[in-house]
């Protein structure tokens, strides 16, 4: 009887997950899908208005943002294309922590899908510039073996050209 019982638990438990998938699955926002992605997630939390591959909004922010060198809370770092990053990945710095550290928040860093909050980046390049950045990688819980090149930081001002109300208005 306690073998029946625990292979009906068991049985109870695999339904129970399918079921939880399932609904998970087809009652998930359209937002969230988009936000697996680096680019939608960093434009969401950034409130920055560029759209396409993350390779290109260096080019795109200009004459729209402002773009530097020195990260700033609420900025995006660029990074650019390369082999591994075809199509390059933007981060939203959520602290900066000092003039080589920064805590990011973005989405497909460390495992497809993945959104991670607070994730540590260091600036290695030898200018201090941010042109060569390790950043926080799940797998290993620690920071990447490898720098990846970045073009700079997207600063979430508003549009030039454009109005920003007030708070009171």
């Amino acid at each position: 009887m306690l073998r029946k019982f625990s292979s009906d638990l068991g049985s109870f438990r695999k339904i129970a997950a399918i079921i939880a998938t399932f609904v998970a699955v087809f009652t998930m926002p359209a937002v969230a899908e988009a936000r697996l992605q680096c680019a939608p997630y960093a434009r969401e939390v950034s409130g920055i208005a560029l759209h396409g591959a993350a390779a290109g909004w260096w080019d795109q922010a200009d004459g729209t943002y402002d773009r530097g060198q020195t990260p700033r809370e609420g900025a995006v770092l660029a990074f650019r294309s390369t082999h591994a990053m075809r199509s390059g990945h933007v981060a939203t710095v959520a602290k900066v922590v000092d003039d080589r550290h920064v805590l990011l928040n973005h989405a497909n860093w460390s495992r497809p899908g993945m959104i991670e909050r607070h994730a540590m980046a260091e600036d290695v390049s030898p200018a201090g510039d941010w042109s060569q950045v390790r950043v926080w990688y799940a797998p290993i819980n620690g920071l990447g073996l490898r720098p990846s090149p970045a073009f700079g930081f997207i600063y979430n001002n508003a549009p030039r050209g454009g109005t920003q109300l007030a708070l009171n208005d």
